[in-house]
């Protein structure tokens, strides 16, 4: 990968501006095998919570047209033991190691994020906070300003590494909440996380997943995702990280011209766990192909009129 493919987001040096979503790449380790890490400029962790979790019944995955819908209920170790047994194994594999923190409960967030402060080999939190706060009736962190503004500001206090917060597509307007992330102290906003969706098998007529509904990633949400981005990054100052269908490095661009400084890969993963590298290889011939010296420089040139 060139140089001119490196960025910097909220200090964090990445040599590429591809980053495997949560969710997708397992804890990272499992990868090691399958792909170069050290051409890909992050890794998001599967989402940790303070103690392990089984996660939702199967079916967990369903493939739909140009998508999938998952429902697989944040199953993970815990964050005690991924900061024993993963990150060490981790620490040292080349890409930036991003850990995806959630609860249900602000407590739960900030206790997880406390653990991890004494561990080694962590760039950033990002906050999924599409989790229904089950202190405040099972309102939603991710359609709520005022309980997202309350989360975003307890995890600030106790991060001395920056804060990301992953934003759900699930609202009327993402405007109000990229500000209030911004407001309440986080680095940067990474969006679109999944659509709420169901899938229904006809000759059961029952659902698809095993919870009932799932969330809906992939292509198919691309155009939507790429709007929401573009409107979240005129709205804030912080970095912004798109995601939301990206499968090739055209994609990638686009979401940069959108206003992304660096993007997410999810979906992809599943047919081809070396997504992010070629994605990231691609992106780089788009930048040589356009004569840009930097990736910054693709970085919000949409043009709208």
């Amino acid at each position: 990968m060139s140089s001119r493919s490196a960025v910097s987001v909220c200090g964090i040096a990445l040599s590429n501006p591809v980053i495997a979503a949560s969710g997708t790449y397992g804890y990272g380790v499992e990868f090691k095998r399958l792909a170069d890490l050290g051409e890909i400029g992050g890794i998001v962790v599967k989402g940790l919570s303070r103690e392990p979790m089984d996660g939702n019944p199967a079916p967990r995955l369903y493939e739909t047209s140009s998508g999938m819908i998952n429902s697989v209920g944040l199953q993970n170790i815990g964050v005690r033991a991924f900061a024993a047994e993963k990150l060490p194994e981790l620490r040292g594999a080349g890409p930036a190691i991003f850990a995806n923190v959630f609860g249900y409960a602000v407590d739960d967030y900030t206790e997880v994020v406390r653990v991890l402060e004494d561990a080694e080999g962590v760039a950033a939190y990002e906050l999924n906070v599409s989790c229904p706060n089950t202190k405040h009736g099972g309102i939603y962190f991710s359609t709520d300003c005022a309980l997202l503004s309350e989360l975003v500001a307890a995890v600030r206090r106790v991060a001395k590494r920056p804060v990301i917060v992953k934003l759900s597509p699930n609202v009327a307007r993402i405007e109000p909440f990229a500000c209030a992330a911004e407001d309440a102290g986080a680095d940067a906003i990474s969006l679109v996380n999944t659509f709420v969706a169901l899938a229904i098998d006809a000759e059961t007529r029952r659902p698809r997943i095993g919870a009932g509904f799932g969330g809906l990633s992939g292509p198919a949400i691309k155009p939507i995702a790429l709007r929401m981005v573009y409107e979240a990054a005129r709205a804030v100052k912080i970095p912004v990280i798109g995601m939301g269908g990206i499968a090739n490095g055209i994609d990638a661009a686009e979401f940069l011209i959108a206003g992304a400084s660096a993007v997410e890969v999810g979906t992809a993963n599943f047919w081809d766990p070396e997504s992010p590298v070629r994605i990231a290889r691609e992106l780089d011939r788009f930048l040589e192909r356009q004569k840009l010296a930097s990736v910054r420089d693709l970085v919000g040139t949409l043009k709208m009129n």
